[in-house]
């Protein structure tokens, strides 16, 4: 189960018997104040349905006045899965996920099974915990797994290392035009077409009411098939 996959982890980081530790999480980005409002400039919309739960994010990479690039892929597969969409500035979204990564694959050689998502998400809320007086990874997370016999879930993290299951979430400032329409359209079991259409408002209501332009936006499902990216 999840909470026996979390009690091994936390054995064999405490037991050398149990094989080599894993190595140590690579250092947060020291940028400036302006960490803070990278991260809200980005949009991350989770939404769990009957089966299945979708992770949509914008594909905008800008710092300051300068747009980047348009194609960027903020949401990283841990597995199979497991996928986890980012917010924050790309040293720490991308130093993060990588480490929880390929953790994850070394505990699944070590002990010849997968974390769920549950453990996953207790796994990463304690990294981001430990590193909170370190120097805090400026990134906040929404992750959607699917595992057997428990189904799809979603959970929201930040960087001050919260966590907690939910039905839907968003990051970044898109959360004050989307938490309402999430509120208004969801409900329990939906299918993936009614999934979708909640997420097209929420992306029509950020083209039309959001002062940040984020044309382009990437969709991706995890469900008991695996992951798939769907058409935005």
């Amino acid at each position: 189960s999840g909470h026996t996959a979390v009690e091994r982890e936390l054995q064999r980081e405490k037991s050398s018997a149990a094989g080599s530790p894993p190595p140590p999480p690579p250092p947060p980005c020291r940028e400036s104040s302006k960490s803070h409002c990278c991260s809200t400039m980005d949009t991350v919309l989770g939404i769990k349905g009957d089966g299945f739960t979708m992770i949509v994010a914008d594909r905008t990479s800008a710092r300051s006045i300068m747009v980047f690039n348009q194609a960027e892929d903020k949401i990283t597969e841990l597995d199979s899965h497991k996928i986890i969409g980012q917010s924050g500035p790309q040293c720490d979204t991308a130093n993060f996920a990588e480490y929880i990564q390929k953790n994850m694959t070394l505990y699944e050689l070590n002990n010849d099974m997968k974390l769920s998502t549950f453990a996953t998400a207790n796994f990463m809320r304690r990294q981001l915990a430990t590193a909170l007086r370190k120097g805090p990874y400026q990134t906040n997370i929404l992750l959607g797994g699917y595992d057997e016999g428990a189904g799809a879930s979603l959970y929201f993290l930040d960087l001050y290392s919260a966590l907690t299951p939910v039905n839907f979430g968003a990051h970044g400032y898109a959360s004050n035009f989307c938490l309402s329409i999430f509120d208004r359209e969801y409900k329990e079991g939906m299918s993936v077409e009614e999934a979708k259409a909640v997420i097209d408002k929420c992306i029509a209501e950020l083209h039309t009411r959001f002062l940040i332009s984020q044309p382009n936006f990437l969709i991706k499902i995890v469900d008991k098939d695996g992951v798939r990216v769907m058409e935005a």
